[in-house]
């Protein structure tokens, strides 16, 4: 394990945890489906119609693993800090941040910084997020299933 954690280790975690996310299959209504079938262009009239879409294969379980585990993290932030973290996540730009905040440059990343300096901390301490499942669990084994 990590002997000492670090912002920037935090982030390369949170970004990570953003990747994987999105290489998740899309998760969609059941049953809803059209019957008409998808329209196929030939390559005459396929050129610049779409933009050419390239998709990664779906992420290890061991990657799907750790974005549970970094996702749990930000129960120790409050709304706006983890709205702020999760953006920088994504790679938003510090512009759309600051104009969805409602704070300047200088204070996003301020907050953005003690959000990752509080995240170590808690991490370094050797503190775990309080998960709903675990003290249900431990409160009751008998009921556990796994």
């Amino acid at each position: 394990m990590v002997e000492k954690w670090t912002p920037k280790m935090v982030t390369e975690r949170l970004e990570e945890a953003a990747s994987t996310l999105r290489r998740l299959p899309p998760v969609g209504p059941k049953g809803l489906y059209s019957f008409w079938p998808d329209i196929i262009h030939d390559a005459m009239e396929a050129y610049g119609w779409n933009q050419a879409l390239l998709r990664l294969g779906p992420p290890p379980a061991e990657a799907i693993t750790r974005m549970d585990e970094t996702l749990q993290w930000l129960r120790w932030l409050e709304s706006k800090q983890v709205r702020l973290v999760w953006l920088r996540a994504e790679r938003t730009p510090w512009k759309e941040i600051m104009r969805a905040l409602g704070v300047g440059r200088t204070t996003a990343w301020t907050l953005w910084m003690a959000s990752l300096m509080q995240i170590a901390s808690h991490l370094n301490e050797g503190k775990r997020p309080n998960i709903m499942f675990e003290q249900l669990s431990s409160e009751h084994p008998e009921q556990n299933l796994l």
